[in-house]
């Protein structure tokens, strides 16, 4: 019993020293290594790399490289290089574009199931002298000659005024016929 007593004071005299923590990940791969290093054992399994840090880092700059390249080499808007060529155009397409607009709106406030055909068609058709203007725009920006060009670009405008009032003058006209026909048809 007296060796129990002893040992038992060893444990209380010891506590403060005992290392209660958990071994790190990995821990017994890496004793038997160094246990197989020892007794001059080589290993046939060859160690994981992880290549998940490296690469992140790598990303990380290029992302940097790219924002970097993208901050400093801020390159004008089409529009804005259009102004810079020809002051005059922003005046004129803020005119046309507000009175396109406001001819659009009033065209998508008359579609029917009557008229739905025609107005889809004729929105498809402004698309079309959209993207055709923007071609206009490249062409004024990449040297061409900006009298045509100008020119082009106001009569692109015009092209789509008259579509829209010939459209709405349409739209008017089956209106009228509709209500005419309705009318002959009461009894």
């Amino acid at each position: 019993m007296k060796e129990k007593d002893n040992i038992e004071e060893l444990f209380e005299r010891l506590n403060k020293d005992f290392d209660f923590e958990s071994p790190e990940g990995n821990h017994e791969q890496r004793f038997l290594e160094k246990l197989n290093q020892s007794k001059g054992v080589v290993s046939l399994q060859k160690k994981k790399r992880n290549w998940l840090r490296p690469l992140s880092i790598a990303a990380s700059v290029v992302l940097l490289c790219v924002l970097g390249l993208q901050f400093f080499t801020n390159q004008p808007t089409i529009k804005e290089q259009v102004v810079e060529i020809s002051p005059e155009v922003t005046k004129t397409e803020f005119y046309f574009a507000s009175l396109i607009e406001e001819q659009v709106e009033q065209l998508k406030n008359e579609k029917t199931p009557e008229t739905a055909r025609l107005v889809d068609d004729t929105l498809l058709q402004l698309n079309k002298l959209d993207g055709d203007y923007k071609k206009l725009e490249q062409e004024l920006v990449n040297g061409g000659n900006s009298k045509i060009i100008l020119n082009a670009m106001i009569i692109n405008f015009q092209t789509r005024i008259d579509l829209l009032k010939e459209v709405l003058n349409n739209i008017e006209d089956i209106k009228n016929l509709k209500s005419y026909n309705d009318a002959n048809f009461t009894i």
